[in-house]
């Protein structure tokens, strides 16, 4: 097996705000209730680590970037003018229609806010819309109404935004087949690029945690969930968007860049309070706490643990994020990047998979089959600790 690193330098970057307007039920990322934080400190310190960032391993090229949080629009438009100013200064090695995504809530993108984005370079917005059911939306504690998703998506059409995502969920408290099917074609109507579709998963540390150990949370029977699922599928393929990935459907052209990055298990910057980053075989995650990630920029990389991953691990990871794209992992990326066939290294585990029917071999390399989508992440297992 050939010795020669198997990583590249970074083209994708994830920039972390952690603030919120408030803690939505199921959210279990890192974030904050923005009133009292210091987020002029927070910016100063970004800057901070984006510069010791790019000091250390200076990007070649950048692809993609990806704003997330957190709520990155809850930053007035001085401070996301100050913010996106900085992000040009230390990326500024950018590719031909690079793509740059920032998340957004309804109701916090008002038609100036937005106008600041698009000068500085934003060209691709991600609305947590999550249901088009006012009750089901107070339910999972979100704040925003359904007139509030369609005035934050008018105002982005208004000033030329041509790149559109949303999320929505499935599998919540109370949720029917029925409300789900509205959600959907009410989503359809709006003829945006992209769509991400997401099962709830209770996380610890939620309130929607407390209440299920409480046996207070109303979830779908799993059978119910798998239906909205095929729901969602049958509709979105229907509606003419493609099935890229697992959870993400878009028109021809639109798909996510920045997540298929994450799918093809490259490397990537990743910067502010509880970001996870990807550099030279190296993962880390950042320190999550807003006050102790600022002091921590003031003394070096606010890095709170890292984990070096062998070549081995590398290559189960590969597999993992790989199969979640529905063409699959690709036999000639494996082999510039780790010097070996696919076959060479997960021969006999690739062909017991496709005996029983969960794998497809394709000219490219291999994918889920058809069936296998629905336990997906029954087939990723296979792939942990394979060379253990």
């Amino acid at each position: 097996m050939s010795e020669r690193p198997w990583w590249k330098k970074p083209r994708a970057v994830y920039i972390h705000i952690p603030f919120c307007t408030n803690k939505c039920h199921y959210c279990d990322f890192n974030s904050f209730v923005l009133k009292g934080q210091p987020v002029m400190d927070y910016l100063d310190a970004l800057e901070r680590e984006m510069e010791q960032t790019v000091k250390r391993l200076e990007p070649e090229r950048v692809d993609t970037i990806f704003v997330g949080g957190g709520t990155p629009t809850v930053l007035t438009p001085e401070q996301m003018d100050v913010f996106l100013r900085m992000v040009r200064t230390y990326f500024p090695q950018r590719s031909a229609g690079a793509e740059m995504t920032m998340e957004a809530n309804p109701g916090t993108t008002d038609m100036e806010k937005l106008a600041v984005m698009k000068e500085g370079g934003v060209n691709r917005l991600s609305f947590g819309v999550q249901s088009f059911d006012t009750e089901l939306l107070a339910r999972i504690g979100r704040i925003h109404s359904v007139d509030d998703v369609y005035a934050s998506l008018e105002n982005a059409r208004k000033l030329g935004f041509g790149n559109v995502s949303i999320d929505l969920m499935f599998g919540l408290p109370n949720q029917t087949l029925e409300q789900l099917d509205r959600s959907i074609q009410a989503a359809l109507a709006l003829d945006l690029q992209h769509y991400s579709i997401y099962g709830l998963k209770v996380e610890e540390n939620t309130l929607f945690h407390t209440l299920f150990q409480r046996n207070e949370l109303p979830l779908p029977e799993e059978e119910v969930e798998l239906d909205m699922y095929r729901l969602i599928m049958d509709r979105l393929k229907a509606a003419g968007y493609v099935q890229y990935e697992i959870s993400n459907f878009s028109k021809p052209g639109f798909e996510s860049r920045h997540n298929s990055a994450y799918w093809r298990n490259e490397s990537y910057y990743g910067l502010g309070a509880g970001a996870h980053g990807y550099l030279e075989g190296v993962r880390h995650v950042n320190i999550k706490g807003v006050q102790p990630y600022i002091d921590a920029t003031r003394k070096g990389l606010p890095v709170l643990e890292k984990t070096s991953v062998s070549r081995q691990e590398a290559m189960e990871d590969f597999m993992m994020v790989g199969l979640r794209l529905l063409d699959g992992v690709n036999r000639q990326a494996f082999r510039e990047q780790f010097g070996l066939e696919l076959e060479e290294a997960f021969g006999p585990l690739l062909s017991r998979l496709t005996r029983k029917g969960l794998l497809e071999e394709t000219l490219q390399g291999y994918r889920l089959s058809e069936a296998a989508i629905m336990y997906a992440n029954d087939v990723f297992g296979e792939f942990v600790g394979f060379f253990s």
